[in-house]
């Protein structure tokens, strides 16, 4: 959301002239999208020409959407008759225009901003540094890959007020490109990633590059660079002031030293600081690229001011980006390199560095695709031959028109296809035995499918859903409810950690009347997979209205200012839509209070558009006998402000306002629907009818491997875990990455092992914890219980102080459901 425009401001930031309209209506919204409207009267539309279309050509069908504000190119020959209402801002060039309104945004945000470029690196940068700083900051940051002309303004635009910190990237692949991204972005910390062969075609030298990327650190404080990285630190280090740059290097000389010992699956950074003070740090991966771009992090968070400490929490929660540098499992204990994000020199070299610290395997296999970008093509594939003979690749699979002019420089045997299709059309999973895979390609290439044909979708940890448990507990709740009432089955957050669709599909065999989800991304997936009842959406938001027509998905509407943007939307559309009111009765999150009624009515009478199909409200205690007179007080209000609406209406809403507790507790109070939520995943909040139901899933792991320690040694990150006696330890394939909650450490967790619940020692790890099975006979490969029959959920989630939702809603989705019916 930006500071609210006025038309009259716009012309002057984009140095343009009012063609036609109101120099005083207020704008908060800027779109380039045509697709994107959600409140058209408060919205500028920014004409842009694209490579195939015109964003003039839209102006006609967004002003029929209700679209008032247009900024247009002064010689686009718009023509305006029919449009009184609409206000057209004219300038030179509208790119241009939104690129200055950008600059002006940013200038109204006085907290720090981080601008990244390079060759490499910059999203996998950018997300880790945002989840670090997220320790302590509220950060913005650039969404995916919005590093361009375009890209960056839009980015801009999603920078609040309350953020404390904004993370963005700048991407260019020409000379005057970073000048206009610079002005934008006006970055106080500048991040410079590497330097590499990417967009090289549209320099005529590196140097050239070098200049026009550093452009971005102009107006920087501080630039966090690697010294090791000669080339641009030369740069870097005659261009600007000593006291602006800060450079980190494997050895000692620069700013900060921190210097890499690998292990197994993690390493260790020793950091020491220019008060030579000294930390260590742990991460998750021992690849040269990982090693780059968390250190480039771990520096930019220091300077931002934050304590080593609270970097190792960031560095402990860290999250995989996705399409890069990922290991995966493949077929006949193959291992692939999943490196689709893109494919320059320097990409393949990093890619193959990681690829050399992985186990040995029978051979190594390469999938490489064209080298978009990157210039001197004849220089660049002599260097990737030379790459690819240096690191031993035993077999390459190259794809696109320019790659096989590596044919005579590569080992027999290699093969070349004109496109992925031809080479997906060929390709034999059999062929693979024991095997080393690289894959590594441009992004239109979409290598991402031969990843897809190639890993095995397998996770050494499954949660099993038990699909007759679910209707069992299903049914269970029927027996409490009169014959007429109807059933909202909560499937919102993955339906509890279990899988939205599936359990949703099973629901609809049930024939439950309504299932509700939380966003309106959850409505429309379960849609697009078949499921046809209706769906309310707990948290709409006002960029997902066109989603909510589509799909036909109902919103919650709780204030009178959503139910005015929804109705105008509606109206502006032709459009009608089914809603339910939530109504706050003491809850105090969202919802009408009742002095808001009156105001509510007239809303409802002047836009006809929306039809009330249900009244709703939230108990807060109805899980604790304590809070029964609050809860009563509560059901009361709900009836008294119900009725006021209802008698103003023409037809009779749906009420409901009891949660699975309430069905229990206060069954006088169903009314015409309610709604089932945990109860239906097995857990009885109430505690009175826990042996009536069924826990519907059990998550389980196997044994990776077993240790024999002795008295005194330690377990685990930072030594946590200590062995009181003699005894054995099993390495467990779950880690906090999965869901496992790092509460856990220590003892407060217990796993079920053949029968025996034993405790967890040491700290959780990210992808595998350890438990103390001293006593308890066991192999490598035995299967362990997390939670599920014999050890229960409600239990665990009181060890550690939470509750059972979160301990559900928390499992991974890198972890495989698995259903069936007993």
């Amino acid at each position: 959301m930006i500071q609210s425009l006025l038309p009259s401001q716009v012309c002057e930031i984009v140095q343009g002239f009012l063609l036609h309209g109101s120099q005083e209506q207020i704008i908060n919204q800027i779109i380039v999208d045509s697709r994107n409207v959600v409140y058209p009267e408060t919205t500028l539309f920014v004409a842009l020409k694209g490579a195939k279309s015109d964003g003039h050509d839209f102006i006609e069908e967004l002003y029929k959407k209700g679209v008032r504000h247009f900024l247009i190119r002064k010689d686009s020959g718009i023509n305006i008759a029919g449009k009184e209402e609409g206000t057209f801002i004219a300038c030179e060039d509208p790119l241009s225009g939104l690129q200055l309104l950008a600059a002006y945004q940013r200038q109204l945000y006085k907290n720090p901003v981080v601008g990244i470029t390079g060759s490499n690196g910059k999203t996998i940068v950018k997300e880790w540094l945002g989840q670090i700083l997220g320790q302590r900051f509220a950060v913005a940051k650039s969404p995916k890959s919005y590093n361009s002309q375009v890209g960056v303004p839009l980015s801009i635009f999603g920078i609040a007020q309350y953020h404390q910190v904004a993370v963005m990237e700048a991407g260019i692949s020409k000379p005057a490109e970073m000048v206009k991204l610079a002005n934008m972005i006006q970055a106080s910390l500048g991040i410079f990633t590497n330097i590499g062969t990417a967009h090289e075609e549209g320099f005529s030298s590196q140097d050239e590059k070098l200049e026009e990327k550093t452009k971005l650190f102009e107006k920087s404080k501080f630039i966090v660079y690697r010294k090791d990285q000669v080339k641009s630190a030369r740069y870097l280090e005659a261009n600007f002031e000593a006291e602006r740059l800060v450079s980190w290097s494997q050895e000692p000389g620069a700013t900060y030293t921190l210097s890499v010992k690998k292990e197994i699956d993690k390493s260790k950074i020793l950091l020491l600081k220019p008060d030579l003070s000294l930390f260590t740090f742990w991460v998750p991966f021992t690849d040269a690229a990982s090693l780059e771009n968390v250190r480039h992090a771990i520096v930019a968070a220091l300077t931002l001011g934050m304590e080593a400490v609270e970097i190792q929490e960031g560095l402990d929660h860290l999250k995989a980006v996705d399409m890069r540098l990922t290991l995966k499992t493949g077929p006949n204990d193959s291992l692939v390199i999943d490196d689709t994000y893109n494919n320059d020199l320097a990409g393949l070299r990093l890619a193959l560095d990681f690829m050399a610290a992985q186990r040995s395997k029978k051979r190594k296999v390469l999938f490489l695709s064209d080298m978009l970008q990157v210039g001197d093509a004849k220089t660049v594939y002599e260097e990737v031959a030379e790459l690819i003979n240096h690191h031993q690749i035993d077999y390459v699979f190259g794809v696109g028109k320019e790659i096989p002019v590596l044919k005579d420089k590569l080992s027999e045997g290699s093969v070349f296809y004109p496109d992925t299709e031809s080479l997906l059309a060929n390709l034999d999973q059999n062929q693979f035995d024991n095997d080393l895979i690289l894959v590594t390609g441009a992004r239109n290439f979409g290598f991402e499918k031969i990843v897809n044909s190639l890993q095995q979708r397998i996770h050494g940890t499954v949660l099993e859903i038990n699909l007759n448990a679910l209707t069992h507990n299903y049914n269970f709740y029927k027996t409490k409810l009169l014959p007429d009432t109807k059933v909202m089955v909560m499937v919102k957050a993955f339906a509890y950690g279990g899988g939205a669709t599936e359990i949703a599909n099973h629901l609809q065999q049930l024939k439950a009347d309504y299932l509700a989800v939380a966003y309106t991304d959850e409505g429309v997936a379960l849609r697009e997979q078949g499921i046809t009842l209706p769906i309310m959406v707990l948290n709409p938001m006002q960029e997902s209205f066109v989603n909510l027509q589509k799909f036909d998905l109902e919103p919650v509407v709780y204030s009178p200012l959503f139910f005015l943007q929804l109705g105008k939307f509606c109206r502006n559309n032709r459009l009608s839509m089914k809603i339910h009111l939530d109504l706050d009765t003491g809850m105090h999150r969202l919802g009408f209070e009742e002095n808001q009624v009156e105001d509510l009515l007239q809303l409802i009478k002047d836009y006809p558009e929306l039809t009330i199909a249900s009244l709703y409200t939230h108990l807060v205690g109805a899980d604790e006998g304590a809070h029964q007179d609050y809860s009563l007080e509560q059901l009361e209000l709900f009836i008294r402000m119900s009725a006021q609406i209802t008698e103003n209406l023409a037809y009779q809403p749906l009420r409901h306002a009891l949660n699975s507790a309430g069905i229990i507790r206060y069954p006088e109070y169903q009314m015409e629907m309610v709604r089932l939520g945990i109860g239906l995943y097995g857990v009885e909040v109430n505690g009175k009818f826990d042996q009536a139901l069924k826990p519907i899933s059990t998550l389980k792991t196997t044994i990776s491997q077993i240790k024999e320690l002795k008295k005194g040694e330690t377990v685990g990150y930072s030594r946590k875990g200590e062995m009181h006696e003699n005894g054995k330890i099993a390495t467990i394939a779950i880690g906090y990455a999965d869901g496992y909650d790092r509460r856990f450490s220590n003892g407060k967790g217990i796993v079920l092992l053949n029968g025996h619940p034993v405790p967890v020692i040491g700290n959780v790890c990210m992808d595998m914890c350890m438990i103390d099975i001293t006593g308890v006979e066991a192999k490598e490969g035995d299967e362990v219980t997390i939670y599920g029959p014999g050890i229960s959920l409600k239990e665990l989630a009181q060890r550690i102080g939470t509750i059972p939702y979160e301990l559900l809603t928390n499992i991974s989705s890198r972890v495989k459901r698995v259903y069936y019916l007993d």
